[in-house]
């Protein structure tokens, strides 16, 4: 009995040997085993959130578990930022982050987290160009009609998804470019700004193609110009540039995040997850249907963009002397 004994516990030593000795991808369990959620840091029905919900489709589709959208809305997407950045970083809670979440607060805001640091990049997701529109009651149907009119009315006023989100910078850039007189109203988010332009409460604003686009269809909002340097194909709307503005370029962009310290093999996971998805014609299809362009990267290709987003913003928010409220 006792060469028994010791035979199973030199067994038993030798396979704990063996797995000490595995690589780290071999010891570490199945990814994903139970469902995940997206965290969306702004208020549901605005370009974060469609996209948010093509994303955690893909993911859904790619890793076989759900993918919950959760809308955390409020402080210029620092809220639902904060809340994915203190998480578990095993790969269950991720962020749909935005030009706004990690190009323009880390340069504006004293945040509570870093947007750089408390982060694992994981891929691109898409990229969409911000349109200008108005409330149809305004008499203008062209950019440099809009610009006479706001001389004439000096104060119009313009909704934004928060003090630096895009859609007040866009105004802020559009304020100086063409030396008008324009008050910025923030909201948690851009689709309740949108609807009180369709409201006749705000006159304008710069937002994301992809979230009026159904409204310019009903012919509740009408576009004046599109913030790209080139016209957008299958887009019947003249680029800044050609209404007298060059240099106007507002394209937003949205990407997946981890918490950082998320394991590689898990980051690499999802990104592989998130190319293969919107590899796919019914992922690609979805996103051109919003306006969007599918992306997919690299998380090293994530981070470089990420870089030259903060260094962009930067230079705008001290050139428009904004200021975080």
């Amino acid at each position: 009995m006792r060469t028994r004994r010791s035979n199973l516990a030199v067994l038993a030593a030798g396979l704990a040997t063996a797995a000490a000795g595995l690589p780290a991808a071999a010891q570490q369990p199945a990814f994903p085993v139970k469902s995940m959620r997206m965290v969306a840091p702004f208020a549901p029905g605005g370009a974060l959130d469609l996209v948010a919900r093509v994303a955690a489709q893909v993911l859904t589709e790619q890793l076989g578990q759900p993918v919950i959208v959760d809308n955390r809305a409020g402080a210029a997407g620092a809220i639902g930022s904060e809340l994915v950045a203190r998480a578990a970083p095993d790969g269950y809670s991720l962020l749909l982050g935005a030009t706004t979440t990690h190009g323009i607060n880390p340069v504006l805001q004293k945040l509570s987290y870093d947007p750089v640091r408390d982060f694992a990049p994981v891929s691109l997701v898409a990229t969409i160009p911000h349109v200008l529109v108005v409330n149809p009651s305004l008499p203008v149907t062209s950019l440099p009609e809009f610009i006479k009119y706001a001389r004439a009315k000096p104060g119009l006023n313009y909704g934004s998804a928060g003090t630096g989100s895009p859609h007040h910078l866009a105004g802020e850039m559009l304020r100086i470019a063409s030396g008008l007189n324009l008050t910025h109203v923030p909201y948690k988010g851009s689709a309740p700004a949108m609807s009180d332009v369709i409201a006749g409460q705000l006159q304008f604003m710069s937002i994301e193609l992809t979230a009026a686009v159904s409204q310019i269809k009903a012919g509740k909002l009408r576009p004046i110009a599109i913030a790209t340097a080139r016209r957008v194909p299958g887009v019947d709307l003249p680029t800044f540039a050609e209404g007298g503005v060059p240099g106007f370029e507002v394209t937003a962009w949205y990407a997946v995040y981890a918490p950082a310290g998320t394991p590689t093999t898990i980051v690499d996971t999802l990104s592989r997850a998130i190319a293969r998805g919107l590899g796919s014609g019914d992922a690609r299809d979805k996103l051109a249907a919003l306006n969007a362009v599918a992306i997919g990267s690299t998380p090293a290709e994530l981070a470089s963009h990420q870089a030259a987003e903060l260094a962009r913003w930067s230079k705008v928010i001290k050139t428009a002397g904004v200021k975080p409220e």
